[in-house]
């Protein structure tokens, strides 16, 4: 697969068949996220590989409960309720792994660099066939003092992309894309 055709056909997967992804394939996204660009060559980030289930259904309750916990805090997710309250939803859409890219360095420059990994990580997925989607609903929970005991991510680091992985179920066609807006300035 081309670097475009990767770009325009990676979606974000919400719905995996019932199969793990292989260790050498979380690897391989793993060594594409770490060629991302950063600045100065720092490489400020660290990876958390989950492939146990029990710990993601454990991680997704925790989850869940920190968001619905934090509502009025975060205006922006009160129309997620009832989606959050519900038993039935998993945050991790029941994928067989999860990869954490983790910030090194407390700037947000570090963050960014994450980032732009976790950019290569999933373009590197969607080149094996597989699915990824980015979990906004857990990076607060992941960032939380239970939250990084659980993934034995290291206290001075931060969760910045909670990427989940698999196989997809079914196709996942394009959503539609607004024009971008372009201010040409020219000499």
């Amino acid at each position: 697969m081309n670097i475009i055709d990767a770009l325009y056909h990676r979606r974000a997967v919400r719905d995996y068949v019932d199969a793990p992804v292989d260790e050498e394939s979380l690897r391989f996204v793993i060594a594409a996220a770490i060629h991302a660009p950063n600045a100065m060559n720092r490489q400020p980030w660290s990876f958390v590989a989950v492939t146990d289930r029990t710990l993601l259904n454990r991680c997704s309750n925790a989850a869940k409960a920190h968001c619905l916990a934090s509502l009025s805090a975060n205006p922006h997710l009160a129309g997620y309720r009832e989606h959050l309250a519900s038993p039935a939803f998993n945050v991790f859409y029941n994928a067989p792994a999860l990869i954490v890219i983790c910030a090194t360095e407390p700037d947000p420059m570090a963050q960014q660099d994450c980032c732009l990994a976790a950019e290569n990580l999933m373009l590197a997925a969607c080149e094996r066939s597989l699915g990824t989607c980015w979990i906004g609903f857990a990076e607060s929970w992941l960032n939380q003092p239970k939250g990084k005991d659980e993934l034995k991510i290291p206290a001075n680091h931060i969760a910045v992309a909670p990427i989940i992985i698999g196989h997809p179920h079914g196709d996942h066609p394009a959503p539609p894309r607004r024009a971008p807006h372009i201010t040409w300035i020219e000499g």
